[in-house]
């Protein structure tokens, strides 16, 4: 069974969490919440819900997954690209071929972790200037390699299931869609 691991801290938006979340569940892939602060219950930007984490970031062992998630919102994304440990773990994926998928802001991650340099992205329009050494592409999702960032939270359906694209055959992702009506 494929393995995906969500990135959380306070500040997510929540749905560019909860999209991934969502789709991965209804394709049957197992995946984890980790929480990069100090709670397991991560606040959402606005405040607007508390999400229980299966896992700290401290604590977890993430080599096992397939798929690394980096959801957006304002200061959640600050809140990743801010924290050391979330950029080991971006480079071990991004190096190790494993897919990364950064939405909205969390694209300014990767920036961060130093990895992905050149390679075509898109991101929420307020942060193309912090994405200096990258290919802005624009548009909904962009996917360039092990890559696959989204531009925000009207496209979190779209970047989950670009996701699940990856990572189950195309009968479940279809299966999927026919569940969304999509």
């Amino acid at each position: 069974m494929r393995k995906v691991y969500i990135l959380l801290a306070d500040g997510f938006e929540c749905v560019e969490a909860l999209a991934p979340i969502d789709v991965m569940h209804r394709a049957g892939v197992e995946l984890k919440r980790v929480a990069v602060g100090d709670r397991l219950d991560v606040v959402s930007s606005h405040e607007l819900m508390t999400l229980r984490c299966d896992m700290h970031l401290r604590d977890a062992y993430l080599a096992d997954g397939d798929v690394l998630i980096l959801p957006g919102g304002n200061p959640g994304y600050i809140n990743l690209r801010n924290s050391e440990a979330v950029c080991r773990v971006v480079r071990e994926y991004y190096d190790s071929g494993r897919i990364v998928a950064a939405i909205c802001g969390a694209p300014t991650v990767l920036a961060a972790a130093g990895v992905a340099r050149g390679r075509r992205v898109t991101c929420h329009t307020s942060v193309i200037d912090d994405m200096g050494d990258y290919t802005y592409e624009g548009g909904r999702v962009v996917e360039d390699g092990n890559l696959i960032t989204a531009a925000g939270a009207g496209i979190s359906i779209d970047f989950a299931l670009a996701v699940a694209a990856r990572i189950v055959s195309a009968e479940t992702l279809s299966r999927v869609r026919q569940g969304m009506e999509l």
